[in-house]
């Protein structure tokens, strides 16, 4: 392809040669060293605590003992993975992490979208900003809060949600005791918590849909559910299409925080996740090399949804990280 006049070969080929790449980056460092001097405590503290704790996955190797340390343990090579693969509700505690994850990106995508839209069609600033302080307030909540409103709501004796179905003739459900119930309840509760604040992206996104589309579709006729339909939703497509791929990433992430605080003995079959099985095999039973094997071998699946995730995001969104 021809360059057009004035363009620098090194806008496309930066590295392209020793003597013109190379001295090019050189520069720009020593025209920018202190922006890279600000980022060297950010550094820092990503090597000491994100990365430096990675030294302990030979535990998941090991037969770990604390008081002999991880260089005088027993080295088992992959025993841990073996055992952890023979217990009887890998699959299931798998499956349903999958399963709930699953749920939750859908539902965390759907509800969001809506949301913006309504919100959007608000024309009075004073109740559009109210009702999106009500909507976001959940969000800067913890776990162990909500754990305890949800605990409230849904008790099968005195919440609110078996008051409601009792008055309507129906009998009360114990939805945090209830294999049949808890998964959704999780999804409900974690949508409740987090769909105010990913609504921001998509009001953004309609913020940058080109106001003369609209007018044209009036023009031609079209109502606001013909201009929702066919204006506002192809243009947040690619932000759709962004988050989507992006979630991916979040496959083997049900949310520790909220199952270990509503989850209880009765509902293992439906609620036990992967971070709740290292809990108990790593802090509970003091297996440490197991529960490593275990936090190893989710951390490479999801580094690889990660991985993919970023190239679809590449490919269909044309979103790149630098």
């Amino acid at each position: 392809m021809k360059r057009e006049e004035g363009e620098n070969r090194n806008d496309y080929f930066p590295l392209s040669s020793l003597n013109g790449g190379i001295p090019v980056i050189l520069k720009r460092w020593a025209r920018e060293w202190y922006l890279h001097l600000m980022l060297l405590p950010a550094i820092i503290i990503v090597l000491i605590y994100s990365y430096g704790p990675m030294v302990g996955l030979v535990i998941a190797f090991e037969k770990y003992v604390p008081a002999k340390g991880m260089i005088h343990s027993k080295w088992i090579g992959l025993d841990n993975f073996k055992y952890v693969i023979s217990l009887p509700d890998t699959y299931r505690v798998l499956y349903n992490t999958v399963y709930i994850s699953f749920m939750k990106m859908v539902a965390g995508l759907i509800a969001p979208i809506i949301v913006a839209l309504l919100l959007n069609e608000i024309r009075a600033m004073v109740f559009k900003r109210l009702y999106q302080t009500f909507i976001y307030l959940p969000h800067f909540l913890s776990w162990i809060i909500l754990g305890g409103i949800m605990l409230d709501i849904l008790s099968p004796s005195s919440g609110l949600a078996n008051q409601l179905l009792q008055s309507l003739g129906f009998e009360p459900i114990f939805f945090l005791g209830d294999n049949r119930w808890f998964p959704y309840v999780l999804v409900g509760s974690d949508v409740w918590k987090e769909f105010g604040f990913s609504t921001i992206v998509y009001l953004a996104a309609l913020t940058g849909i080109n106001p003369s589309l609209y007018e044209a579709a009036e023009i031609d006729g079209a109502n606001r559910w013909q201009q929702t339909r066919h204006v506002t939703l192809p243009g947040m497509v690619p932000i759709m299409i962004l988050l989507a791929t992006l979630s991916l990433g979040q496959i083997l992430n049900a949310g520790f925080d909220q199952v270990f605080n509503l989850y209880n003995a009765q509902v293992y079959e439906s609620g036990d996740i992967i971070d709740t099985l290292v809990y108990r095999l790593g802090l509970q039973q003091a297996q440490y090399g197991v529960a490593t094997a275990v936090g190893l071998f989710k951390s490479v699946v999801s580094f690889v949804f990660i991985s993919l995730s970023y190239i679809f995001a590449y490919r269909f969104a044309n979103y790149r990280i630098f």
